[in-house]
């Protein structure tokens, strides 16, 4: 079984950043990991993938050159640096691990809980 935690969330004004760190534990193996965001009212979206090596990355075109995801595979973390912050950003964050199929459909074998990021105009 596998854990994980996301941290980092918060609130900001537009134009800021944050970083949000999702933390895995249990049975550490290095998958492709995901961040998605729902904001109230909205369906969960695809926001960025990593791959297990940390070699390939995707976005999607509404954070295309605002976020960036990355990860430290010794301490089973990754990471998502949000910049530039828009207040359409707010939303619940989650991560999760191991993607059945395209990574960017949202199914995968874990999920985090969450954290909350909301950017005030």
């Amino acid at each position: 079984q596998v854990q994980l935690v996301e941290s980092g969330g918060g609130l900001v004004q537009a134009g800021g950043s944050l970083r949000l760190s999702c933390a895995a534990s249990g049975r550490t193996v290095i998958y492709t990991m995901g961040w998605f965001r729902q904001a109230p009212g909205k369906e969960r979206e695809f926001v960025a993938v990593i791959t297990g090596t940390g070699s390939t990355t995707y976005y999607a075109d509404s954070v295309k050159g605002r976020f960036s995801i990355s990860r430290e595979n010794a301490k089973n973390t990754v990471y998502l640096q949000l910049n530039t912050l828009k207040p359409e950003d707010t939303a619940v964050y989650y991560c999760a691990l191991a993607p059945r199929g395209d990574p960017r459909t949202g199914d995968y074998r874990y999920w985090g809980q969450g954290t909350q990021v909301t950017v005030s105009s």
